[in-house]
């Protein structure tokens, strides 16, 4: 069988959830997988080998300015003539599957030509009745058209009585038995300048991805270049996680049982219906900046995680793709939501558990369960 499979490139999360099923493929040597990337310039992709000879299209993206989506500059970047001629000579004929991590281009270019097509991502999701803002209606009509397909396969953190997939996250590394100094930052849209400014006031030690490595910062910042493996490693040695509301990263600082400090961009749909989400399953502290005193307050309370141990969802996937798929998108999800082992509460470094604690697992308990649920 051979596979065109799309990833959107504008954030690092559809990249990890490539990875993840790049090695899921690997156990499936029948199913022959040609990538392309899309959403940032190629030179900006990094860790990809993976994906071997991929394919590159320029796509689509948003641009972000400060802390929010930058409307102008989005529509003023956009290519529309290169983006068509991309989608009509895209080889999609080629291909039994096209798959799309809410890629546009491959997409299209199987809708365009009534080609068998499956999407896969937390995007998705949005096709069900989720939490969501009051801005919702133009912003999921915009989603439904940027990157349609025939079958889709959504995730998210919870289910919410829906077909929904969990995420494909997995702790790389065991969290230290020992609480650690340095707390992990990946707020790569935020004003840089002012960020670094905010974080030099608070007494902790911060490590800081997503930002220029050359920037002057305080005695307590390290400033960090873009690597796989050693943000992976620091987020699984890391006190707690600070970042914009992305899913993908959440979700698996969510494995490893670490407190979250979020915030979501301003005007961007997913994140502030994510937002809504870790209020609603109580998984994160949601604040509306970032400034020395919402973060200081924040960790003088000693916060602590709920650690949820998600199942194999790329490896899941990847049979049912291997075997025909044979069972429907519901049974695929309601296999996999049995498989959750949900609501570990973090412990504080006394051993004992928090009452914070407490009721956040208690919260999260049905996060487990059927699609009736």
């Amino acid at each position: 069988m051979k596979i065109l499979y799309g990833v959107q490139g504008t954030g690092n999360g559809h990249l990890s959830r490539a990875r993840a099923m790049a090695e899921a493929f690997r156990q499936f040597p029948d199913l022959e997988v040609q990538w392309l990337f899309s959403g940032r310039p190629p030179e900006k992709f990094f860790a990809m080998e993976a994906f071997g000879n991929y394919w590159w299209r320029e796509g689509l993206t948003f641009v972000h300015k400060e802390g929010k989506i930058d409307q102008f500059a989005t529509g003023r970047q956009l290519n529309l003539s290169r983006l068509l001629k991309d989608i009509r000579e895209l080889p999609v004929q080629d291909f039994d599957l096209v798959i799309s991590d809410f890629e546009p281009v491959t997409a299209w270019a199987a809708k365009k030509r009534k080609h068998p097509s499956l999407g896969l991502g937390h995007q998705y999701a949005f096709n069900f009745s989720i939490p969501t803002p009051s801005f919702g209606w133009a912003a999921r009509a915009i989603m439904k058209m940027f990157a349609p397909v025939q079958v889709s396969l959504g995730m998210h953190w919870h289910h919410f009585g829906h077909p929904i997939l969990p995420p494909i996250a997995h702790a790389h590394e065991e969290p230290a038995p020992a609480q650690q100094e340095h707390v992990l930052v990946y707020l790569p849209f935020e004003h840089a300048q002012p960020l670094l400014q905010q974080l030099a006031q608070v007494p902790q030690r911060f490590i800081v991805y997503g930002l220029p490595t050359d920037l002057p910062k305080a005695e307590n910042i390290t400033l960090k270049a873009p690597s796989v493996d050693g943000f992976r490693h620091d987020v699984a040695t890391a006190r707690a996680v600070i970042c914009n509301s992305g899913f993908e990263l959440i979700a698996e600082t969510l494995t490893l049982g670490k407190p979250i400090l979020t915030r979501p961009l301003k005007g961007q749909f997913e994140q502030e219906a994510n937002a809504l989400a870790l209020e609603e399953l109580q998984l994160a502290t949601v604040v509306p900046q970032f400034d020395a005193t919402t973060i200081g307050h924040w960790l003088e309370k000693h916060p602590v995680g709920v650690r949820i141990c998600w199942p194999d969802v790329a490896g899941a996937i990847v049979y049912w793709l291997a075997n025909g798929r044979r069972n429907s998108p519901q049974e695929l999800a309601e296999s996999l939501w049995e498989a959750v082992i949900p609501g570990n509460a973090a412990t504080a470094s006394s051993g004992s558990q928090s009452p914070q604690a407490t009721g956040r697992t208690e919260a999260i308990r049905d996060i487990k369960g059927s699609e009736s649920t």
